[in-house]
């Protein structure tokens, strides 16, 4: 029998909306260059492998690493919420019990909460920066505000529709030394207090329809300008999706559903 790969659409309430992951959920540890491999078949923005940690003296304890189609990346969101959502759907964990992963970036875990699965991160804290030049003409436009973290650039625009209408050149992007760019202005709407895209060429992603890792950023980028620390963002890709924010000092808990939407073998693995 080959690999099981199951694809998740996370932060989505229905089937091909949020963000599209794959999950393998392996007997033991795996070579990079085949979860590189694989990740690359899948060709989504990110591909999760899970596998059990015997060693620890606890259950529903996993290893967890994230491959996009190009590259390993340190932190993930959606991917994470996908594989939690594989483990308890296919029976690996009973349904209350929380999954715990140990990953690049230190150890993340998965809670049911009502219908929704949430996720405890480390926050990403923005600090403020002068743009790059090059980030200037790609954006082709002026920002409030340019900061960055370990991994992104964040960019606050004057309002939505200017985030929404903004066609970055992905060229420049993918020049620049950042795993990616987090696009956000205050939203405009009832309900939503934040809109954000995120651009990551470099990582082998032009736009990411649901980022759930550059949320550890806007978490508490937004409760600092809105004096808030629970808070929702909408992710305006063109799949869109929302991601609930709970900014719990430097750990921040980011929550949203989760949708199967395909089974499958990998028969040469």
């Amino acid at each position: 029998m080959g690999q099981r790969v199951v694809q998740v659409d996370a932060f989505a309430d229905r089937p091909f909306t949020g963000n599209p992951a794959a999950v393998c959920v392996l007997n033991g540890p795996a070579d990079e260059s085949w979860m590189q491999m694989v990740a690359r078949e899948m060709n989504l923005s990110e591909t999760a492998f899970v596998v059990p940690e015997p060693k620890l003296d606890e259950s529903g304890v996993y290893r967890l690493r994230w491959f996009t189609p190009t590259i390993e990346v340190d932190l993930c969101g959606h991917a994470t919420l996908a594989a939690a959502h594989v483990l308890w759907e296919d029976q690996h964990l009973p349904l209350g019990a929380p999954a715990v992963f140990l990953t690049r970036s230190g150890r993340l875990a998965a809670q049911r909460s009502g219908d929704l699965i949430a996720l405890d991160f480390p926050t990403e804290p923005i600090r403020s920066q002068e743009a790059p030049l090059a980030l200037l003409d790609a954006l082709g436009t002026t920002p409030r505000f340019v900061g960055g973290n370990r991994m992104d650039l964040l960019v606050e625009l004057n309002n939505e529709a200017e985030v929404r209408a903004l066609s970055p050149d992905l060229g420049r992007l993918r020049r620049l030394p950042m795993r990616g760019l987090i696009v956000t202005a205050a939203a405009e709407r009832p309900g939503i207090d934040f809109v954000s895209r995120f651009f990551a060429p470099a990582a082998g992603v032009d736009e990411d329809p649901v980022t759930g890792s550059a949320h550890c950023a806007l978490g508490p980028f937004w409760n600092d300008r809105l004096g808030r620390s629970v808070l929702i963002g909408e992710q305006v890709s063109m799949r869109g999706g929302r991601v609930h924010v709970r900014v719990l000092g430097d750990r921040v808990e980011l929550a949203g559903r989760a949708v199967t939407v395909m089974r499958g073998e990998l028969v040469e693995s």
